[in-house]
């Protein structure tokens, strides 16, 4: 028999793999024409949610604690607590709030699987040691005194914007959850909890107190800030009353004008758990329409399946809808083209054009017009969502929806991302110029991610997507970014990612950006880039990169197994640095094939989503079924296209 030139079998296996995946991401668009997919975070958040209701005194729902109770039990760590992100290290906050929701639910506290979390959690420190959020719901729960969390004057929300510490100078996520913790710092109540359930066996019985200054923070910042810290606790009982009500009132004020319906507040857990804690304090019975639409906002984000449930940070709809669109505009196939075209029409109404957000603090003549990552969140659009959908309208100007007008929307999306470009050349994701670094100074900000500054994924999102539009590489705004992504590249030629683990992440989307900009293959930057990861290709033919290389010092990567999402970032990475036809490409190829199910996607537990380094990771389920699609179907059309160049800023 004669046996089919390498080529020609190379290239029927790369169309089988685009095939399968093209077929089952078609079989998950909604009927309205967006994709969702799960978006998982660590144990915190279904724990708070359980703690949530019985703070309450809600009637429980047993099933549903019974179904969270096996999911907080099947990703306890192997050393006995619970980790940040899947296989990661014992997480002395994380733990504390399992082993609270599994005794409130009903587990033993002698049970093994508690007593090996009681004793680790005893062995680092005991709970006080736990984060500020974490005291903060020990305090709430007659757990720990407020004496043990830093005082966040409700005042706070009545000062002048010029003043150091401000809500404007903060990132939208730290804003929205504060403000209505400042009504529950003020007030300190106390949880109903008809149960009764303590974890005072999670103290040391002369343990000291929480750290007094976090890793992060600086030892003269830490003096000063901590000297206020007293003074605010012993002058908190001599403050005028009505000052304190005025507080209180604009608190609730604030928060009830962003309640965002169902979405909830931010459209993040904390926040819209903190509004219905606010609401509820404040006296508002289970069916104020704040109250009972901010509790409904809480339920909307369970995820409950045939035998473990769980509560999502937030969801993901816009993100997803976006990213697939592109993956599947790689694909060229009739059906795949039908189906962005019914994504991109359900993008196009979620657009943010009648409210000027907070986001408007820093760049009041700036009109708005982006998209949010959820499906409602019109306070706080990102940069990096509209990057995305942009570029993903423009593009399907080339015939997936020729006939489809998105000029407006594509002009507005634009102008909104120019407008919010910072000083520095850079994008953050939700504001301009948030870069008080001194604020994460602060005792309440021990979690080191109260800002939101310019980033390189993002700036090379927002690069790709002026250039894609036509923008000049030398024009001020896109001379000023490159410049920051030239500055800011590590030595070995990787750029950080800030929403994404990690240095794949940004290198990725740094290049991407820098491609569409017109830089040559060849420019010093690009080069480094390319040959940094292709030197850190994984012996199986993947990419893979460690959550922990969020670690404080920033020293650059941390080598770990290959994951599918990881090793398409890194062939998207090296097709937009010219180099399709390098051994390291067909490799990362080859390792996609093998690991590609039989339902056409992949599998990954391992977590490719940041959160706030450090402290928060995320694992987007659908990050495994796009891009491995994306990156085959783009390796497929430069190999057989006459140029090997990426034509688009993404």
């Amino acid at each position: 028999m004669n046996r089919m030139p390498a080529d020609k079998e190379e290239a029927i296996a790369v169309d089988a793999i685009i095939r399968g995946a093209t077929e089952a991401l078609l079989k998950e668009q909604r009927a309205d024409g967006h994709w969702v997919y799960e978006l998982e975070a660590d144990a915190t958040i279904p724990a708070e949610y359980v703690l949530l209701v019985h703070y309450l005194a809600e009637e429980p729902n047993l099933e549903l604690e019974r179904k969270i109770g096996v999911y907080l039990r099947r990703i306890q760590g192997e050393h006995g607590g619970w980790p940040l992100y899947h296989a990661g290290p014992l997480d002395v906050s994380a733990t504390v709030k399992a082993y609270f929701a599994l005794k409130m639910i009903g587990d033993d506290p002698d049970a093994p699987h508690m007593k090996r979390a009681r004793e680790e959690i005893l062995k680092r420190g005991g709970a006080a040691k736990a984060n500020v959020f974490t005291r903060i719901l020990l305090a709430l729960y007659g757990q720990l005194s407020w004496n043990d969390v830093p005082t966040v004057p409700v005042e706070l929300i009545l000062l002048p914007r010029w003043f150091p510490i401000h809500l404007s100078k903060m990132s939208y996520w730290a804003r929205t959850v504060i403000v209505p913790l400042l009504v529950l710092a003020a007030l300190k109540p106390l949880a109903k909890n008809p149960r009764g359930i303590g974890v005072r066996e999670l103290f040391l019985p002369h343990g000291k107190g929480a750290s007094k200054r976090a890793p992060h923070q600086k030892w003269h910042w830490s003096v000063f800030f901590g000297a206020l810290d007293w003074l605010l606790k012993r002058f908190e009982p001599l403050w005028p009353k009505g000052l304190r009500r005025r507080a209180i009132d604009e608190c609730v004020r604030w928060t009830t004008e962003r309640l965002n319906g169902e979405d909830g507040l931010g459209a993040i857990y904390p926040a819209m758990a903190n509004s219905v804690l606010m609401f509820d304090l404040m006296g508002c019975p289970p069916t104020h329409p704040g109250r009972a639409i901010a509790r409904k906002a809480v339920e909307n984000l369970l995820v409950v399946k045939d035998d473990e449930a769980y509560c999502q940070p937030c969801v993901s709809p816009v993100w997803d809808t976006a990213l697939v669109c592109h993956a599947l505009m790689e694909v060229h196939d009739a059906k795949a083209d039908a189906a962005v075209a019914r994504g991109l029409e359900w993008l196009r109404p979620r657009q943010v054009l009648d409210v000027k957000g907070d986001w408007a603090e820093e760049r009041t003549d700036v009109r708005p017009g982006g998209w949010a990552f959820q499906y409602n969140n019109a306070y706080y659009p990102d940069l990096d969502d509209t990057a995305v959908v942009v570029m993903a309208l423009d593009r399907a100007k080339e015939g997936v929806a020729p006939k489809a007008d998105y000029r407006e929307a594509i002009a507005r999306g634009r102008e909104w991302v120019e407008g919010l470009q910072s000083r520095n050349g850079g994008w953050g994701a939700f504001d301009a110029d948030n870069t008080y670094h001194y604020l994460n100074n602060i005792p309440f900000a021990d979690h080191g991610a109260l800002l939101d500054p310019p980033t390189e994924d993002v700036t090379g999102r927002c690069i790709g997507m002026l250039a894609q539009l036509g923008e000049s590489a030398t024009s001020r705004s896109m001379k000023d970014a490159i410049a920051y992504l030239e500055r800011v590249q590590m030595k070995e030629g990787s750029w950080f990612g800030r929403w994404g683990v990690n240095y794949i992440y940004g290198t990725w989307s740094a290049l991407a950006g820098l491609n569409a900009a017109g830089l040559d293959a060849r420019t010093p930057m690009v080069r480094r880039a390319a040959d940094w990861l292709i030197a850190i290709q994984n012996e199986d033919g993947g990419w893979g990169e460690d959550c922990n290389s969020y670690r404080l010092d920033y020293s650059g990567y941390e080598r770990a197994p290959s994951t599918a999402s990881q090793t398409a970032w890194a062939l998207l990475g090296l097709m937009a640095a010219g180099e399709v036809d390098h051994p390291a490409v067909e490799r990362g190829i080859r390792y996609l094939q093998r690991t590609q199910n039989a339902d056409g996607l992949w599998s990954q537990e391992h977590y490719t989503g940041g959160g706030f380094p450090r402290v928060f990771y995320l694992r987007y389920h659908g990050y495994p079924r796009f891009f491995p699609l994306w990156a085959v179907a783009r390796y497929r059309n430069l190999r057989a296209g006459n140029s090997r160049r990426v034509g688009y800023g993404l």
